[in-house]
């Protein structure tokens, strides 16, 4: 590229044009006991041009207006634990977005990516250079960024981190980031209330949440479901019964399904001719190149990350009915008020399972479930019609 294009990596450092009140203000945190934006300094100024008017940086790019007007920034999404400072708030050039959010892998950046990536789109939309920004420009601000040329350049997760990372090398969001981005890409960069594995995502923040204050936030109240016993008028044609007194207990949308591990059999599945004319190590190979295959296809080849039900030769992988794990549903009692306890049938009281939000609940297969909402196979029955569902009391 010749030297008078315009660089995609515009990194500043000046630490003579920080306002003195950048630094930690100790007195000022005695004489009032609270801590604002303008009590610390985020180092020297630091920011990268990810894609045309899109910009990667840390605080002190964001709270520096010598740097905002050089590189006509319009625009600042800010992800931190407290906002921006009042001036750089009240400029009259700026529109500004603040998302509370701490570097931690357990915090929940997914729920947050769809309104920054539209902050993000209107800003570029209008032409108009914008910064992403947290307080060192390196983990959250990044992975909103990540996730927006995921969105717009239609790229997986890799793709998309070595792309911002090669215009920016401060890049690197933290683990529980990274597989909350991997998620969002495989729900098509948007979220899908029904995906799998994005209700194991919520339940797991649900669980978190009732670890530390011992009952459910009315913010997760949305993962409770309907009762399916009561009247509807498109009822589900295939639900889980108590088998003593046939009360309905669960549809099938209400299933968390896992992949059964245990059941591999080589000798089953996997077969050699005796008519190959191979050497034992030859044959070694095949078998394991093949096992390798089928694995692939069974485990992870599925677009959708979902459990696959391939049969014959393929099937090395299946869906696990050890136990039914299903979602936190209405007719469960005490569960938004309990970490743990058991779940009986509503009408008849026979006991179908238990529940767990901070233990979880392992499987005979191998497969450990957290938090987890489980039926003992042999206590519900499955029935295939459903025509007039009546309210079951």
């Amino acid at each position: 590229m010749e030297t008078n294009e315009k660089q995609q990596s515009c990194s500043v450092a000046n630490s003579t044009t920080r306002k003195s009140n950048a630094s930690f203000n100790l007195k000022s945190y005695k004489v009032q006991g609270t801590l604002l934006r303008e009590d610390f300094d985020g180092g020297p100024v630091s920011l990268d041009e990810i894609t045309n008017g899109l910009f990667l940086g840390n605080l002190s790019a964001a709270t520096n207006m010598e740097t905002l007007k050089s590189f006509k920034i319009k625009h600042i999404l800010t992800l931190d634990t407290v906002p921006l400072p009042k001036h750089i708030l009240e400029a009259t050039f700026l529109t500004t977005k603040f998302i509370q959010i701490a570097d931690m892998p357990k915090e929940d950046i997914l729920h947050n990516l769809d309104q920054c990536l539209d902050f993000i789109g209107k800003a570029l939309q209008l032409e108009q250079h914008i910064l992403v920004h947290c307080y060192f420009g390196v983990s959250r601000s990044s992975s909103v960024v990540i996730a927006f040329v995921m969105k717009t350049h239609d790229l997986d997760y890799q793709q998309a981190f070595d792309l911002v990372k090669s215009k920016r090398r401060y890049v690197q969001p933290n683990s529980g980031f990274i597989a909350q981005l991997k998620l969002y890409k495989r729900m098509g960069c948007k979220i899908d209330t029904q995906y799998q594995k994005y209700k194991i995502y919520r339940l797991r923040l649900a669980g978190e949440q009732v670890r530390k204050v011992k009952i459910l936030p009315q913010s997760f109240n949305n993962l409770i479901k309907p009762d399916p016993s009561v009247t509807q008028e498109n009822p589900e044609p295939i639900v889980y019964r108590c088998r003593k007194c046939r009360r309905i207990l669960a549809s099938k949308s209400h299933l968390l399904a896992h992949q059964s591990k245990s059941n591999l059999n080589v000798n089953a599945n996997i077969q050699i001719s005796s008519g190959d004319a191979q050497t034992p190590q030859q044959q070694t190979t095949r078998l394991l190149d093949q096992i390798a295959s089928q694995m692939r296809k069974a485990s992870i080849g599925s677009p959708t990350d979902e459990p696959q039900n391939n049969t014959g030769d393929e099937q090395i992988f299946s869906t696990c009915k050890s136990i039914i794990f299903v979602e936190p549903i209405a007719w469960m009692k005490n569960i938004s008020h309990n970490t743990q306890g058991r779940l009986n049938c509503p009408k008849c009281e026979q006991k179908l399972g238990n529940f767990s939000w901070i233990n979880g609940c392992q499987c005979p297969c191998g497969e450990e479930v957290s938090p987890a909402f489980y039926f003992i196979p042999s206590k519900v029955e499955l029935s295939k019609a459903v025509q007039n569902v009546q309210t079951t009391v």
